[in-house]
């Protein structure tokens, strides 16, 4: 069977590396690499260390507007779905590439399947939601990772082509925790286990609002505990642009990095001594690595961490921000809501059972 597997963001590269082993046992895979993630921080050091095919495609879209990224992936997309015909196309996450991959395989009447299905924020000023909502309502195969994810597609009267797989960040993690061991990132910033909390910020919302980028950078100010913040490219443009990153340098508590490769950032975040991030899947990084997580925005699509106990929301406000770093901890015993290491597995078998 051929399957077209359409990546383009750091995410992405994370779970095809999972998911591609267990796929190339049996199936024909295409890579298509739409080029959403350009810098090789964040994009050649995931196919290096993770060891990911080199991608059959190198669409090379790069940055841009949203309307116009998705354009540039939407037609370029088209053109390989429409010459390689695959049984099945699969998307992963939320970005861009998800949205562009998943109207380009509908539109062609192409077999369709969502790698994290059914995941809601409930927040449609984010642009992850929109891109969410739209590549579930077109996907005819949906691969969700909790019982929350199901449910959610449930409310929305998607029931058919649905399926609990459990996590396959969780796959990857299990898989690459002892391997990041290996790095020397803590030696080279200077860090001790537990002593140390790890910053990310990346989301539209906090960084194209100069007041909310103002408050976030006030509370890293104001926290007495060593930082470490990998930024974003994006992030650091804005910060600059904003008269805000000379602030981050000043500040000998914080560690400004570029952003690291995955084996780095791994075990940086397995000896954190808590994450303060805005990412979706940092937050679930953070939970199955037992390491409390602050989370720089108002709502989560991922809910168990928050009943468990191991994650919180602050938003932008300065002072929660500071107080949740300073005396946070979690309370919760951890529930097998992410599955158990498995979800490649069983999301090959959904697509085996139902297209061979």
């Amino acid at each position: 069977m051929k399957i077209v597997s359409i990546i383009g963001a750091r995410p992405q590269f994370i779970k095809c590396a999972a998911l591609t082993r267990e796929l190339r046992t049996e199936h024909n895979e295409i890579i298509v690499h739409t080029g959403q993630h350009y810098d090789s921080n964040l994009s050649g050091v995931f196919f290096e260390e993770l060891e990911i095919p080199k991608p059959d495609y190198n669409l090379g879209v790069g940055s841009g507007t949203h309307g116009y990224q998705i354009g540039q992936m939407l037609m370029s997309i088209e053109n390989v779905l429409m010459k390689e015909r695959p049984e099945l196309t699969l998307v992963y996450g939320d970005t861009n590439t998800t949205l562009a991959g998943a109207l380009a395989a509908s539109k062609l009447h192409l077999p369709l399947g969502h790698v994290e299905a059914g995941l809601r924020f409930l927040d449609r000023s984010m642009p992850e939601e929109i891109n969410r909502i739209l590549t579930d309502h077109c996907s005819d195969l949906l691969f969700c990772p909790t019982r929350t994810t199901v449910n959610n597609l449930n409310k929305e009267n998607i029931r058919q082509g649905v399926y609990l797989t459990g996590d396959i960040m969780v796959d990857i993690l299990l898989r690459q925790k002892e391997v990041a061991e290996k790095s020397n990132v803590l030696q080279t910033l200077g860090l001790k286990s537990k002593q140390y909390i790890v910053v990310t910020v990346h989301r539209a919302g906090n960084t194209d609002n100069r007041e909310s980028l103002r408050s976030i950078v006030d509370a890293l100010c104001q926290i007495d505990q060593t930082m470490v913040f990998p930024i974003h490219p994006r992030t650091d443009g804005v910060l600059k642009r904003y008269g805000l990153y000379s602030r981050l340098e000043e500040n000998n508590k914080i560690r400004v990095t570029k952003p690291l490769a995955y084996l780095d950032f791994l075990k940086l975040m397995n000896h954190a001594q808590k994450i303060l991030t805005d990412s979706g899947g940092i937050q679930k990084e953070a939970y199955v690595l037992k390491v409390p997580c602050i989370t720089l925005l108002e709502t989560t699509g991922w809910d168990e961490t928050i009943e468990d106990g191991w994650n919180v929301l602050v938003g932008v406000n300065t002072e929660k921000i500071v107080n949740r770093a300073r005396d946070f901890e979690p309370r919760g015993e951890q529930r097998e809501g992410f599955g158990k290491g498995e979800a490649c597995k069983n999301i090959k078998n959904a697509i085996d059972s139902v297209l061979k």
